[in-house]
């Protein structure tokens, strides 16, 4: 099992998201930054529903 703790980096076609040492909402907005641009909006949107980000 990994732990939210374990990961360091995320890689996607469209950029790297370092995780490391940063909080929830930090997190979540560095991986919707690298997200595919289709589906940034839909990330955003849901992530304000489940305040995770403001």
């Amino acid at each position: 099992m990994t732990t939210r703790a374990d990961v360091k980096y995320v890689v996607t076609e469209f950029g790297v998201a370092f995780l490391h040492g940063k909080n929830l909402q930090e997190r979540t907005r560095a991986l919707i930054d690298i997200a595919h641009p289709n589906f940034k909006d839909d990330l955003i949107q849901e992530a304000k529903i489940r305040h995770l980000i403001q």
